[in-house]
């Protein structure tokens, strides 16, 4: 939504509507099942099913939800594929995350790092012998 849309009212498409359906298997996650239907409720045929699978990356600071498209024809059919689908998204999940450490971790900046010009009269150092007090920041 950009900013000159955050005034305007929110609309739904009457022509982009979908029933969903939700199927689990109380174990290992879940399946939406999105089907395309018209302004009046009925079925669209001219629009796809489409289906999507969802799990939960348990991480140490809480649960990370996955979510992620299946193409297939039918319900059963991805069901067959969620387990592809799972560890696909979980990959892309991890690559993300990674990328995000490393932008992070680059983006450390230790103060006094380098010579001050200090050093034998004790300046610039800061307990424990640490330039600039030993606090990174970021």
């Amino acid at each position: 939504m950009t900013i000159e849309n955050k005034k305007a009212e929110p609309k739904m498409d009457p022509n982009a509507l979908y029933r969903e359906e939700v199927f689990t298997d109380h174990q290992t996650g879940s399946l939406r099942r999105l089907t395309p239907v018209k302004a009046d409720g009925s079925a669209d045929t001219v629009r796809k099913t489409i289906h999507i699978g969802e799990a939960q990356l348990l991480t140490s600071a809480g649960a990370l939800p996955l979510s992620f498209e299946i193409e297939a024809q039918s319900l059963g059919e991805a069901a067959q594929k969620y387990g592809a689908g799972v560890k696909l998204a979980y990959e892309q999940a991890l690559e993300e995350f990674q990328e995000m450490r490393r932008r992070a971790n680059s983006s450390l900046v230790i103060p006094g790092a380098g010579s001050s010009g200090l050093e034998g009269l004790g300046g610039g150092m800061g307990p424990g012998g640490m330039p600039g007090g030993g606090k990174l920041k970021l």
